[in-house]
């Protein structure tokens, strides 16, 4: 294969028919290589193509011979300088951040941690070849017959939203076939459709769907990450959920064109507030290695400022940070035909120099692109950091997950005395939060259950 110049956008592997372009943002680092690999097995790449055309931060390269399915990863290389948040090391194998699908899982390894402890107690760098543990991208055909299929755009005053877990929904479900039980098959099949029009559903919000890993400390425990809040790619569907042998990509646009021609809305729950790759005693699986001053909230000694509880957070006022974010959106709006999107901990993703902005590059961002006319904005309003709890301060397009509401609700169910006012208050709409913007009841998302604390069985279930 040889590499010849081709445009620097859009990031990310594109086919087009003839080849494939590869482009990825790296403002600091000094050269990267892309890799390509011949199986999901090999151990290591099979041919290292120099990415030589360069376009600001942009490196680029167009492989003319190139086809959909192919796996490829990157290496870059740079400067290695913890106490700047430089962790360039080009023994780590990196997934390219708007991968589309992955070809390989990963594999817990130490080699897939860019740093070990030295004698000082400093880090010093792991030369380990990660490639044969990290994962890989998988280059997609994008193509898919849509048909007719159109967004339900089911107004704000008549949304009934139902949370739930793709492989929790249908998983031991004796009347979904085998093949497609606890998969995104599973969930626009008959008998589920059924469920959710008996109910009066509208709006079928998923728990995390793009790719995440369990957490290393779990993996040392043999357990799993269930949920799927560690997200390690914003733009590829999770494989957890696709039939044995099927492809994650074909088998989510099935789902959301089943649901939607049962006339319900697909709203997703999105982790963009912090990446799988941890803190700085965490792997280097993509972002970090790309250029970690780029993507993450760093404080001068080049730490990792954690908003999130997870060991690092986005920085959505860093120009990369963002265009992935609103990329990442842009891409599942436009080819995944979703309909809608609840961010977690969103206070995170508007936190700039000056703490909490609700006029912050990403809601910006949002407001002016007309790609976004018709998307259902949620936010979950609060994340782990000071001053975190902005419910009824996001923006007028935006509606939020109303805890109070929740709070209230379980009193007065519970029995608790002087309920029954707050209840009221509750129920018309929360003035209090809303009215003084100018935003309407619509405003706030008002729920007694969800996937933190108690979900609904167990609600009326138990005391405590």
């Amino acid at each position: 294969m040889t590499s010849i110049l081709k445009i620097p956008a859009p990031l990310g592997a594109t086919w087009d028919g003839n080849g494939v372009n590869f482009a990825v943002h790296s403002s600091r680092a000094e050269a990267v290589e892309l890799c390509l690999f011949d199986s999901p097995e090999a151990p290591k790449e099979f041919k290292t193509i120099p990415l030589t055309q360069r376009t600001g931060p942009v490196w680029r390269g167009y492989l003319p011979d190139a086809r959909p399915g192919l796996l490829y990863g990157y290496r870059v290389h740079g400067p290695f300088d913890p106490k700047k948040g430089l962790w360039f090391n080009p023994a780590k194998l990196l997934l390219d951040p708007y991968a589309k699908a992955l070809g390989k899982n990963l594999v817990w390894d130490e080699s897939l941690f860019s740093s070990l402890p030295g004698k000082s107690g400093k880090p010093k760098i792991n030369r380990h070849d990660s490639a044969p543990f990290a994962p890989r991208a998988r280059v997609i055909d994008p193509q898919f017959d849509w048909e007719d299929d159109r967004p339900p755009d089911v107004p704000w005053n008549e949304t009934f939203i139902y949370e739930t877990h793709v492989k929790g929904l249908t998983r031991l479900y004796p009347r979904i076939p085998e093949a497609i039980r606890g998969g995104y098959g599973g969930l626009c099949h008959g008998p589920v459709l059924e469920h959710f029009k008996s109910l009066g559903v509208t709006t079928v919000e998923l728990m995390p769907v793009m790719q995440s890993v369990d957490e290393h400390h779990l993996y040392l425990k043999g357990l799993k990450n269930y949920w799927g809040y560690n997200p390690l790619c914003f733009f590829a569907p999770d494989s957890r959920f696709c039939s044995v042998g099927g492809d994650p990509v074909r088998e989510f646009k099935q789902m959301v064109k089943g649901l939607h021609r049962a006339g319900l809305e697909v709203i997703l729950d999105v982790v963009y507030n912090h990446t799988a790759e941890g803190n700085h005693l965490g792997p280097t699986l993509s972002l970090c290695g790309f250029d970690n001053p780029d993507y993450y909230h760093l404080n001068a000694k080049g730490e990792y400022v954690d908003y999130s509880g997870c060991g690092n957070t986005l920085d959505a006022f860093q120009p990369a940070a963002l265009d992935l974010i609103v990329d990442s959106l842009r891409y599942w709006v436009r080819e995944m035909h979703v309909d809608g999107f609840r961010f977690d901990l969103a206070t995170a993703l508007a936190r700039g120099p000056k703490g909490y902005d609700k006029r912050c590059p990403l809601f910006e961002a949002i407001r002016e692109d007309p790609v976004f006319s018709r998307v259902k904005w949620i936010a979950e309003p609060w994340d782990l950091g000071a001053d975190g709890y902005q419910l009824g301060n996001f923006p007028e397009d935006w509606r939020e997950w109303n805890g109070q509401y929740r709070d209230t609700v379980r009193k007065f169910w519970r029995g608790d005395p002087g309920a029954a006012g707050p209840l009221a208050t509750r129920i018309a709409g929360s003035s209090d939060l809303y009215q003084a913007a100018g935003r309407n009841p619509s405003a706030g998302i008002n729920y007694a259950a969800c996937h933190d604390g108690f979900p609904l069985r167990d609600l009326v279930s138990y005391k405590r």
